[in-house]
């Protein structure tokens, strides 16, 4: 059951489009909304000429007060239109440095149920939050659900394409996609380049997931394809038109370096080209 839902905020116009999945999700269950809005203050360490001064220090004193000032005009925005929602919800700011807001939003994710957040790697001015999308997923311990550029949301959620792979991550997000799918119509389970059989004659788990998934009460189909020397996220994207998913299901994969993530492979594609929302966990 999703009783709490956060939805990253920072004042852009794809604000909207995001806070009607997040009131979409929640109408369902009337669950509660925390606007999450992260106003950026300047990181002063690296701003800081080396020769310093008074006048320097001034410059600084400036630049976060003047970020401060459009945190509070955009903060007003926001509040006027969450007076509007029809489910419970309130605002939470978080004020500091880029870095310092991709680990808060970790935290306040992790004591949530889902988190809202926008398509990163666009390549726009949204980069600036890459950070803290990986932070949230790597970090939160909780599902995220990504809403791509231009999409509405759906009134209710009644087609799920799950992108299946015997891992933890993908049970991860499966389990955090169990709300959704019990409620789905349809649930279409996606195996690429699939094993048919495993050690000792046993059935592929593909199998045995649709069985489990079945027990929610939705339809289940389960596709086998090839890649062919296709790309996985072409694949899955193509499926996904055929159904017209409402949502996607997938597991996330990178590796560390230090302590930032970098994704690749299937999941990178697919956050960069997926016209649909993806419910994503690692």
């Amino acid at each position: 059951m999703i009783r709490d839902i956060v939805v990253h905020l920072d004042g852009s116009p794809e604000d909207e489009l995001r806070l009607e999945h997040a009131e979409a999700i929640a109408a369902t269950t009337q669950a509660h909304i925390t606007g999450l809005f992260t106003n950026p203050l300047p990181d002063l360490a690296t701003l800081t000429p080396v020769d310093g001064g008074a006048a320097a220090a001034q410059v600084l004193a400036d630049l976060e007060e003047e970020a401060r000032d459009n945190g509070d005009r955009v903060q007003q925005r926001l509040s006027e239109r969450f007076s509007r929602l029809s489910v419970p919800n309130e605002i939470r700011r978080l004020d500091g440095t880029l870095d310092q807001l991709a680990d808060y939003a970790a935290s306040e994710a992790r004591r949530a149920d889902l988190f809202v957040a926008m398509r990163p790697y666009d390549g726009d001015g949204a980069m600036q939050w890459d950070d803290l999308f990986e932070a949230v997923l790597f970090e939160s311990g909780r599902g995220i659900y990504v809403v791509p550029p231009g999409r509405k949301p759906s009134d209710v959620v009644r087609r799920i394409l799950v992108a299946w792979r015997d891992t933890r991550e993908t049970a991860r997000a499966v389990a955090e996609a169990a709300p959704f799918i019990e409620k789905a119509t349809r649930t279409d389970v996606l195996v690429v380049d699939p094993k048919t059989e495993i050690a000792g004659g046993q059935p592929a788990p593909d199998i045995d997931l649709a069985r489990h998934l079945d027990r929610y009460g939705t339809n289940v189909e389960v596709s086998l394809l090839e890649s062919g020397g296709r790309a996985v996220s072409e694949i899955i994207l193509d499926q996904a038109r055929r159904m017209s998913a409402d949502v996607i299901v997938m597991g996330a994969y990178g590796h560390s370096r230090a302590r930032e993530w970098i994704l690749g492979g299937a999941t990178r594609d697919m956050l960069e080209g997926s016209e649909f929302p993806i419910l994503m966990a690692h």
